[in-house]
């Protein structure tokens, strides 16, 4: 179980999407010799990211790019007649990927954002009001879009999840855009509908899902106090920060506060 419960987003201009949708298939073919995600294999986070990847990674010193290359498409095409030395290929390989992925998604001025909130949020989650992780994360989509030229409508993607409850975070989402003076207002540049993907399917939101768990077992904001952080993850915590937006808005008195895209909610 992660230590922090982190809703995650990325922000990627419409026009980029699929060159960059393009750049991490190429970077998959390039690490793996081939699609890593074809097949039974997914690209999640806690699959890639796990301490036995790390572990493996470090049996043995770094491998040549491309004797990594051709042992981790081994290892991928043939589970069963593998060496030690294939485990250390495909285990470099994944940290190799996700660091390629981060650095991507930087180049195509993509931004993350994320409300973190502990293991005891207060959720006050009822079928009518949006949760305060939510409406945080909306305020600072909201301020990114509004500071862009154009002021351009952004859209809202979420990984499908049980029925049931995508049907609730709809109907809460709706109120939050409908009866409240801020959602009515941030619903000029937020399309108020969310689309529901499948993640498997889907770049994107495999991006913020990489990006949650670098958050949730590696980063540490003020308030985040737990010890379970993974200091191995420093590396890629530095990379998710450069995505960060930042912004600064007047607050109340004439007061201005410093407002990250990545905050914890308590």
């Amino acid at each position: 179980m992660s230590p922090y419960e982190v809703t995650a987003g990325v922000a990627i201009e419409d026009r980029n999407v699929w060159p960059l949708i393009r750049a991490i298939h190429l970077l998959e073919e390039n690490i793996f010799g081939r699609r890593y995600s074809l097949g039974d294999n997914e690209l999640k986070a806690k699959k890639i990211l796990k301490r036995k990847t790390y572990r493996l990674a470090a049996q043995l010193p770094p491998i040549e790019h491309e004797e990594r290359r051709q042992l981790a498409k081994a290892c991928l095409d043939d589970g069963v007649n593998i060496t030690k030395r294939h485990l250390t290929a495909l285990a470099q390989a994944k940290l190799a990927f996700v660091e390629g992925l981060l650095e991507i998604v930087g180049k195509f001025r993509c931004k993350a954002f994320a409300s973190i909130v502990s293991k005891e949020f207060n959720a006050n989650d009822t079928p009518e009001f949006l949760r305060k992780d939510f409406v945080y994360l909306f305020e600072r989509y909201y301020y990114f879009l509004e500071e862009k030229r154009d002021e351009p409508a952004g859209l809202i993607v979420f990984d499908e999840t049980e029925k049931s409850h995508s049907q609730r975070l709809i109907q809460q989402i709706e109120n939050y855009f409908k009866k409240t003076t801020k959602g009515r207002i941030r619903s000029n540049l937020l399309i108020p509908e969310p689309l529901f993907v499948h993640s498997d399917l889907t770049t994107g939101v495999q991006i913020a899902d990489i990006i949650a768990y670098i958050i949730s077992w590696g980063m540490r904001l003020k308030g985040m106090n737990d010890e379970s952080k993974r200091d191995e993850l420093e590396h890629l915590v530095e990379l998710v920060k450069s995505l960060r937006y930042r912004t600064v808005r007047e607050v109340e008195m004439g007061e201005n506060r410093e407002i990250w895209s990545i905050t914890f909610v308590q």
